[in-house]
């Protein structure tokens, strides 16, 4: 693994924004040739799916197999480091998915509704116990587009809201909670957010369709959300790449690893020391 992300560690004001907050946004973390490239490649994802709805949107999983200037970002220096500094050692990447927005038609903006609020893992928010229930995932979303104003479809999220189970929602069902915000980035931004916070995605009433791929972790216990389609990578890639694409010595080595298991622990435990891998 690259080294450099060490210089890309999780920082005391990054840790407690996450907390607090639920999530936090790290600018420019992409440069502007890799995003040119990043773009091509999902246009040419959304130029082959079957799978787009009819007004042109894409939400397409399991996308990390298709290129490996996609799987490049499973571990990219910028952000990595801060991943298992919120989750530690015992991760993996358990789904991935693009989401392609085009901007709306003039029938579709001039409809009034509320955005498609949730917290993410589905039946996790029924079947754990708890208040609030426990992080289990988080997400960092490569955003491809700009969307510094508030009408490109913008990421939307009520901060704080991973710390309580439900949120209120007006009785009038064109309104959004109290506190909803829109999460204005630019183009090569990285958004990270605690599973539990509720969220959706805005409304785009720009000219330009919005690009976000969306890397999700987790720890090693859970099952993935995706198939994972990724053995045609696991022969040439390195042993911590190999951990966050699912490779284990056994059903076993997944909630009581070996040190073969999660060589990611070893490698911060080298480079910073005991202390950064307890317990």
């Amino acid at each position: 693994m690259d080294k450099s992300c060490l210089d890309y560690c999780l920082s005391e004001e990054e840790r407690l924004q996450f907390e607090q907050e639920g999530y936090f946004i790290c600018k420019d973390v992409l440069p502007r040739n890799r995003v040119v490239l990043l773009n091509a490649i999902v246009d040419l994802l959304y130029a082959e799916s079957v799978d787009k709805t009819g007004d042109g949107r894409l939400n397409l999983p399991d996308f990390v197999g298709r290129d490996e200037q996609l799987l490049d970002l499973i571990d990219y220096p910028e952000t990595f480091g801060k991943v298992w500094g919120i989750l530690g050692w015992n991760i993996q990447l358990y789904h991935s998915h693009l989401i392609v927005t085009p901007p709306e038609s003039q029938e579709a903006r001039s409809m009034q509704r509320r955005l498609g609020w949730h917290q993410d893992s589905g039946r996790l928010n029924v079947e754990l116990e708890g208040s609030p229930r426990p992080r289990v995932s988080l997400k960092v979303g490569f955003f491809l587009t700009d969307t510094s104003s508030t009408d490109s479809g913008n990421f939307h999220v009520v901060p704080g809201s991973h710390l309580r189970n439900k949120v209120e929602f007006p009785e009038d069902r064109t309104r959004d909670p109290e506190g909803t915000t829109p999460v204005q980035v630019s183009a090569g931004t990285a958004v990270f957010f605690d599973r539990r916070i509720w969220h959706a995605a805005g409304r785009n009433h720009s000219d330009v369709t919005r690009k976000v791929l969306f890397y999700g972790y987790s720890y090693r216990w859970l099952r993935p959300r995706d198939n994972m389609t990724v053995d045609h990578y696991m022969q040439h890639c390195d042993p911590i790449r190999r951990q966050l694409l699912g490779a284990a010595t056994g059903g076993m080595g997944y909630t009581s690893p070996s040190d073969e298991d999660v060589p990611l622990k070893h490698w911060i435990k080298e480079h910073l020391g005991d202390t950064a891998v307890a317990p």
